[in-house]
C-alpha cells in the first residue's frame, strides 16, 4: 500500500464470531497470529469493534507481534448494554490499550450501532480479515454482511475459519446478549 509515493503497511480491520465454541479461541488466536506474521512489528495496525471472541483475539494478536490498534465502540452505552459480564475485565484491558477509541454517535447499542460501527471499521481499513464459518447473517450486522459490504467496496477480504473450530450454538448464547439470536 502507498500513501505520499511511500510503501506503508496496511491497516487490517477484523470482523468475526462472537460465539465461539470451547477450545475455538485458541485455534483462531494461533490462526489470526500467523495470517499477521509477515507484518509483525510496529507498523502493524489493527482496526477493532473488540466485541467479544474473534475481535479481541485480534487485537490480542496484533499486540503479540508489535502492532498497534484502535478501538471503535457502535454506542456511549456499549460497554454497559453489550459487554456480558465475564467478558469485562478482557474488554476493559484491551480498551486501555489501544492506540486510540472512536465511539459512534449512537446512544444506545443496537443491530443499526453495530452495523454502523463495521462500516466505519471498513472505511478505516485496507485489508479485513474475516473470522468467518461462511454462514449466512441472520440478523443485520452479522460477519457475513461485513464481509458482502467490504467485498461491493473492492476491499480485499482474507477469510479465516480454522480446522476444528466450531461456534456455541444459539442456545448457549448469553440472553440480552446483542448476538443472541
Amino acid at each position: 500500500m502507498t500513501r505520499n509515493g511511500r510503501w506503508t503497511m496496511p491497516r487490517i480491520g477484523v470482523t468475526g464470531h462472537v460465539t465461539l465454541a470451547t477450545g475455538t479461541a485458541q485455534l483462531v488466536y494461533d490462526c489470526l497470529t500467523e495470517e499477521l506474521k509477515s507484518y509483525a512489528g510496529p507498523d502493524l495496525h489493527g482496526v477493532t469493534c473488540l466485541a467479544d471472541g474473534a475481535d479481541q483475539l485480534f487485537a490480542r494478536a496484533v499486540l503479540a507481534l508489535d502492532g498497534t490498534f484502535e478501538v471503535i465502540l457502535p454506542a456511549a452505552d456499549y460497554r454497559a448494554a453489550s459487554v456480558e459480564p465475564g467478558n469485562l475485565a478482557s474488554f476493559d484491558e484491551l480498551l486501555g490499550l489501544a492506540r486510540s477509541v472512536h465511539r459512534m454517535d449512537y446512544p444506545h447499542s443496537g443491530r443499526e450501532a453495530y452495523m454502523a460501527a463495521s462500516m466505519e471499521l471498513l472505511d478505516r481499513s485496507e485489508l479485513l480479515l474475516a473470522v468467518w464459518d461462511g454462514s449466512p447473517s441472520a440478523v443485520l450486522g452479522d460477519t457475513a454482511d461485513v464481509v458482502r459490504s467490504a467485498q461491493a467496496r473492492g476491499l480485499p477480504v482474507t477469510v479465516l475459519w480454522p480446522a476444528g473450530a466450531a461456534r456455541r450454538p444459539a442456545l448457549d448464547r448469553a440472553p440480552g446478549s446483542p448476538f443472541h439470536p
